[in-house]
């Protein structure tokens, strides 16, 4: 072979063998599959001690439903009832110990991320009321006129 094509090929080779041994050297031996199938994929096994000790942002409805049944027995009847809590709420991290923490969103973004108008024919999305964030009373705040617990009310 010309030198013309030994040169590149020889700097391509020397890259992959490069990345290769830097690879090596900072990959963890226990970074992988780690079981019978994909169905984590790859995670590093020693990990899992860490996750364990990572507080949990999300309670679930259930945490919700210990001190405020009434919010929670309303929504359980109406069309939100498959929204947990905290899509509209927030994490409930540290909501008994903070309760200036949990603040409330009203904004029309939040309300406009699932009942803007969306062309979506082949899917679920399509069924959901949805609305023209500019002509339906875009100086307003969806909660003055709609009751985010029961909204068909």
């Amino acid at each position: 072979m010309k030198n013309h094509l030994l040169r590149p090929l020889f700097l391509v080779i020397s890259f992959v063998a490069l990345v290769l041994v830097a690879r090596y050297f900072a990959v963890p031996d226990d970074f992988g599959i780690n079981g019978r199938n994909f169905t984590y994929g790859y995670y590093r096994l020693s990990s899992i001690e860490d996750w364990r000790q990572f507080p949990v942002a999300y309670q679930g409805r259930e945490y919700c439903i210990e001190c405020h049944g009434e919010e929670a027995g309303a929504i359980t009847s109406s069309v939100h009832r498959v929204i947990q809590c905290e899509n509209c709420h927030g994490p409930a991290r540290k909501h008994p110990d903070d309760p200036e923490r949990l603040q409330i969103d009203r904004s029309r973004s939040l309300c406009q991320r699932c009942h803007s108008a969306l062309p979506y024919p082949s899917s679920q999305r399509a069924e959901l009321p949805g609305i023209d964030p500019s002509g339906h009373n875009p100086e307003a705040v969806c909660v003055d006129c709609h009751n985010p617990h029961n909204p068909v009310l």
